[in-house]
């Protein structure tokens, strides 16, 4: 399924983008959906058809930047290892070259997967790994900002997001994981704090259950018959694609007022509902309210009764208890948990 490009309007025409790990997922649809709102849009990353960075998957910068001209916008695939200070400097040199300005820059170089021991405590880790999903996942988005944000800055105007996993602050499942997207939320509130006298905004987003390459892929589904991955996992029912968050992220940046959102962090599901905005199949997914039902069913049935639902659990009880707004009684949470609370 692709967006129809005789029917959308181009907000964003003649804005100038960096989408720094275009290669695959959310990135991908991002840059895509910049495309469908008219951007030029920059697509960064170190899979080329002549070389790919990550063994086992096909995807390349120079598809993605084909996609974004496909809709309206125009990609330009552009190899840079994120890592490497001056591999940075030189593709914001060529932008400011060719463009004269940057308007919006999208850090989600990621890289993580493969490095993520699911079901191990810190004590059992493998530190090199870990270390090494932080410089892949924290230490280029710091990078890469260091040397857009001076053409920012000079200009008086700009958007900065970090895409996350997540619009809260509970524990992710793994020490590492958790590490690394709860760090790119707090970048950008730490970019806000040194901005905010500036015109130049900072803010992290996150999609929800996304369906992207590698998760179709494992659930043996495509783009076309996803449905049929929900017999596999029933939580897939409430998944989205990659334009989803895409949008979510051209809306932000067609936002003359997006200046109220700094700091933050937001949800593909909470934007969609402000900004009106829906998914490639015309739905709003909504991530948030399937896992908060999700919660509520195992607390009517009784409560947890594997260690993945008290996961659930106790992930559902964190974010309330971290949440300003403190309407929603928790004591039932706390109950199914067996009044065991985490010091």
């Amino acid at each position: 399924m692709t967006p129809n490009s005789n029917s959308v309007s181009r907000p964003l025409a003649g804005r100038i983008a960096v989408v720094a790990g275009a290669t695959r997922g959310a990135v991908r649809g991002i840059a895509w959906m910049l495309g469908e709102a008219g951007a030029i849009v920059y697509c960064t990353g170190r899979s080329t058809r002549d070389l790919l960075a990550t063994p086992g998957r096909p995807e390349t910068i120079d598809e993605t930047a084909e996609m974004v001209t496909a809709v309206g916008g125009q990609g330009i695939a552009v190899r840079v290892d994120h890592t490497v200070p001056e591999e940075v400097q030189a593709l914001f040199e060529r932008v400011i070259a060719e463009r004269g300005h940057l308007d919006i820059l999208v850090n989600d170089i990621w890289g993580g997967d493969a490095l993520t021991e699911w079901g191990k405590p810190i004590w059992e880790l493998d530190p090199s790994k870990g270390f090494r999903m932080l410089e892949l996942a924290v230490h280029t988005h710091i990078l890469t900002s260091r040397f857009a944000l001076p053409h920012m800055i000079a200009a008086n105007s700009g958007l900065v997001i970090e895409v996350t996993d997540g619009d809260h602050m509970d524990y992710r499942g793994n020490f590492y994981y958790d590490l690394a997207k709860t760090s790119v939320i707090r970048l950008a509130y730490s970019m806000w704090a040194e901005l905010r006298d500036r015109a130049v905004v900072a803010l992290a987003v996150t999609p929800g259950f996304l369906r992207s390459e590698a998760v179709l892929e494992r659930l043996g589904v495509s783009e076309d018959n996803w449905r049929d991955g929900i017999a596999s996992d029933p939580n897939f029912a409430a998944s989205e694609t990659p334009a989803y968050i895409g949008r979510a992220v051209a809306a932000l940046a067609a936002d003359a007022n997006v200046g109220r959102k700094a700091k933050g962090v937001y949800a593909s599901w909470t934007l969609a509902k402000e900004y009106g905005f829906v998914d490639l199949d015309g739905r709003q997914p909504d991530w948030g309210a399937h896992f908060a039902g999700l919660v509520a069913s195992i607390i009517e049935r009784g409560g947890p009764s594997s260690d993945y639902e008290r996961a659930l659990v106790w992930s559902r009880w964190e974010q309330l208890q971290m949440a300003l707004d403190k309407h929603v009684d928790i004591r039932m949470l706390e109950a199914a948990l067996n009044g065991v609370k985490r010091s």
